[in-house]
């Protein structure tokens, strides 16, 4: 589902991020708009982070492709958080001003906004007849909340929890769109809290000269929703990076590993105090057998170049052969084109059987499918072959999906 979710100028939008972090975790397409004033108080970086697309709330940005209105007219669901009592009035009048307003004007789909201000901001017969006149057209109105307010203030007036926010939108676009997705929004829980949770992610490159080499079409965005997942569970997670074509997430130690060899020579160090090892970087299975230390000329090489291809280290059989302590769990990922649901889970129980690990996650792939930031499915077997979950949709969702059944307990 597409969600704009909308932040406005006051302290509450520091709590803002909460409600992006909750809807790309529950696999949505968040794309925030903040109002300039918002920006004084939570950074784009910020937003465009945890969002996981870029971050936009000028007008006159993007004018060709008519961005102003694009955005309301893609959304599935526009939630405001916090809304403030100007921008309360604004919705109410119809203003369109910034980049939310003709968002919001743009757009057929449900609006909810969670206000925030002061109680006597609140209590103003003003304010209470914007809510109303709001009401009125279907806007559903989330909060405020009694409590601390800034400063020494408390009273009604303080924006709801994020999980309150989402959970009333998701409800609110599925009863004006029942064909959506019923999505329940994942618990930030401290599972693996005190846990080093070691994984790998992206494609690597064996090079044949300066310029060129041998890779594969893995981008690394599952092994970074991976990442993502264990981070938000509290684990203290490192990431091994074989050049990730995403952004490497925040809050993560990243190990660089451009070629298999670098990738087993840094795993085997992580994993030495690592709970968990999730291995699903595309890993080369050859490599030159030499590398040329210029650039190759075809020129001087003709109409034919042979290269001669050396079999590279199994870095998943080794780290599984290896473990340094009992209680280790190892999990390993298996891209096959194999369409056939029979053939894969049998190819995967023979993989799993030669690597030694603990977990196999299967997944099918192709020239269109399972690469890339896109949606995924994925089969998850134990050691004897058994299957023991599926998981099917936004890679974030998955990621969570596979750690609920592969976590250490």
């Amino acid at each position: 589902m597409k969600v704009v979710v909308g932040i406005t100028g006051g302290i509450a939008a520091y709590k803002a991020v909460g409600v992006v972090r909750a809807l790309v975790l529950a696999g949505h397409d968040v794309h925030v708009v903040p109002t300039q004033a918002a920006l004084r108080f939570v950074g784009r970086p910020t937003l465009e982070a945890i969002s996981r697309n870029p971050v936009e709330s000028d007008l006159y940005e993007g004018v060709a492709e008519v961005r102003h209105v694009a955005l309301g007219q893609t959304a599935d669901l526009i939630v405001i958080a916090p809304a403030t009592a100007n921008t309360l009035a604004k919705l109410a009048i119809g203003l369109a001003d910034d980049l939310l307003g003709t968002t919001v004007l743009a757009s057929g789909a449900p609006v909810v906004v969670a206000p925030a201000m002061h109680t006597e901001m609140w209590a103003h017969a003003a304010t209470q007849a914007n809510v109303r006149t709001l009401e009125e057209r279907g806007v559903l109105v989330v909060g405020p909340a009694s409590g601390q307010l800034t400063g020494s203030d408390s009273g009604a007036g303080r924006m709801s929890e994020p999980a309150d926010i989402v959970q009333a939108a998701l409800d609110a676009a599925l009863a004006a769109n029942p064909d959506l997705d019923r999505t329940v929004v994942p618990e930030v829980t401290d599972q693996l809290a005190g846990r080093k949770v070691l994984i790998s992610a992206g494609g690597t490159r064996e090079p044949l000269d300066p310029v060129r080499f041998l890779g594969n079409a893995s981008t690394g965005s599952q092994g970074v929703a991976l990442a993502e997942a264990a981070r938000d569970r509290g684990a203290e997670v490192v990431l091994i990076a074989a050049n990730l074509e995403v952004p490497a997430p925040i809050g993560v130690r990243v190990v660089p590993a451009p070629t298999a060899q670098a990738m087993l020579d840094a795993a085997s160090v992580e994993a030495a105090d690592a709970d968990l090892v999730i291995m699903a970087a595309a890993v080369a299975d050859y490599r030159p057998a030499t590398t040329a230390e210029t650039k190759l000329k075809k020129d001087e090489i003709g109409d034919v170049l042979t290269v001669e291809l050396v079999r590279n280290p199994d870095v998943l059989a080794s780290i599984a052969a290896n473990r340094p302590r009992p209680g280790q769990v190892v999990v390993g990922f298996a891209a096959e084109t194999e369409s056939d649901a029979g053939r894969l889970l049998a190819l995967g129980r023979e993989k799993i059987a030669r690597k030694g690990a603990d977990f196999l996650v299967l997944n099918e792939v192709g020239f269109d499918r399972g690469f890339g930031p896109g949606a995924t499915a994925v089969t998850v077997i134990d050691r004897s072959g058994a299957v023991v979950g599926e998981a099917r949709g936004a890679k974030s969702s998955v990621a969570a999906a596979i750690l609920d059944l592969v976590a250490p307990s």
